[in-house]
């Protein structure tokens, strides 16, 4: 049999190649694995010693709090707001609140794109707090679930702080983001369920990129998924994936915790989520056309109260399963940043922008104080 010129009997050049081919192949295969297991504190929660508390009685402990830096107006509601995952980590559990590089992400991309659609109708205050770091969100090990219930400790601190600054008649909101968005889940039911009081002031609660039960939002406990843009005292939870994409679905299952009745995180199991499509503000499995998107955003680096270009009439989504499937506007501009690191947190742009201020200010204008407060000017001015 003729050999080709190259080949000369050269076996040890052929297994170099198919050792190189192999270890290439096992290395794309288990690079995830490679670099969630580089991110591992490798030290028990336990015996871990946690950054410094924030005192929320001081505006150093806080991103944003008009009430101790300005700017608080009683003509808008109140808006708690929990950031989502910063902290890479490596060798912690928790970020220290002083850590620069996760305060600028903060600064930068998540406050103009997630607190930003709530800022022209509500007063944000937005704690800093000791989150866990990205491994925790990555894993369902005893470790970091002990740091995620840890982190709830500082925001419902930080929650009490602000009950007790805040200044507007107007109702309040709280808002949650990915990690953030777990802990507000937590808050609502922990303390707003439970206090008559702060449920009648109760104007709604967003869950963003989160995964909720529905099992602990039925009409029984007072507060429920939103079914329309007019409701308020509801909630909107929703996680979003790309559409076509039903192993992003999975993973993100598989990864998900939740609160158990005794407040400590458990696997979501076969749990059925709350999927509110933010296009409608409303619990449907219709499939929502682009024709009603109010407008994506990349609002990154914009300085605040400055408003983003809204792309409007580009975005489609239904809700499956309990996840969003979205079909996404074809620019670079709403694209995945390319590390590994950048993708496995929240989005640096938001696809619902628009929709979210629009359905903020739709319940805000509907909670039953405001709309007898207008009805009293009314009269006045009439």
């Amino acid at each position: 049999m003729l050999k080709p010129r190259w080949f000369k009997g050269n076996w040890s050049t052929i297994a170099l190649i198919a050792l190189a081919s192999v270890i290439a192949l096992a290395l794309m295969m288990f690079s995830d694995d490679i670099k969630r297991h580089n991110l591992d504190p490798k030290v028990p929660f336990q015996t871990y010693r946690r950054p410094a508390a924030p005192d929320y009685g001081k505006a150093t402990a806080w991103y944003m709090n008009p009430s101790l830096t300005g700017g608080l107006s009683t003509r808008k509601a109140d808006v708690f707001f929990v950031h989502a995952t910063t902290y890479t980590g490596g060798k912690a559990w928790l970020g220290p609140i002083d850590d620069r590089g996760t305060a600028t992400e903060i600064e930068q991309v998540q406050l103009p794109n997630y607190a930003g659609p709530f800022a022209s109708e509500g007063n944000i205050y937005a704690p800093r707090y000791r989150q866990a770091s990205l491994y925790s969100m990555l894993t369902r090990r005893e470790d970091a679930r002990e740091a995620r219930q840890f982190a709830y400790g500082d925001v419902e601190k930080a929650f009490e702080a602000f009950l007790k600054q805040r200044r507007s008649p107007h109702g309040f909101v709280v808002v949650g983001v990915e990690q953030g968005g777990v802990l507000v889940d937590r808050l609502i039911r922990s303390k707003i369920m439970s206090d008559a009081g702060l449920s009648s002031q109760f104007i709604a609660g967003y869950m963003i990129e989160t995964l909720v039960p529905t099992s602990a939002y039925k009409a029984t406990n007072g507060v429920t998924a939103c079914a329309n843009r007019s409701e308020t005292g509801c909630v909107v939870a929703y996680l979003s994936v790309d559409d076509g994409r039903p192993d992003q679905a999975i993973q993100a299952e598989r990864r998900a915790l939740i609160w158990n009745e005794n407040n400590n995180l458990a696997v979501l199991g076969k749990e059925e989520t709350i999927c509110v499509n933010p296009l409608t503000g409303g619990v449907t499995e219709e499939d929502i056309d682009e024709r009603q998107s109010l407008g994506a955003a990349n609002a990154t680096g914009l300085e605040w109260d400055t408003p983003p270009a809204l792309v409007s009439r580009k975005v489609s989504a239904r809700c499956r399963g309990g996840v969003l499937y979205v079909i996404r506007p074809n620019s670079p501009t709403f694209r995945d940043e390319g590390t590994w690191i950048a993708r496995m947190k929240v989005n640096s742009y938001n696809l619902f922008y628009g929709d979210l201020k629009t359905d903020f200010r739709d319940r805000l204008y509907s909670f039953p104080y405001n709309q007898k407060a207008r009805a009293i000017a009314s009269e006045k001015t009439n």
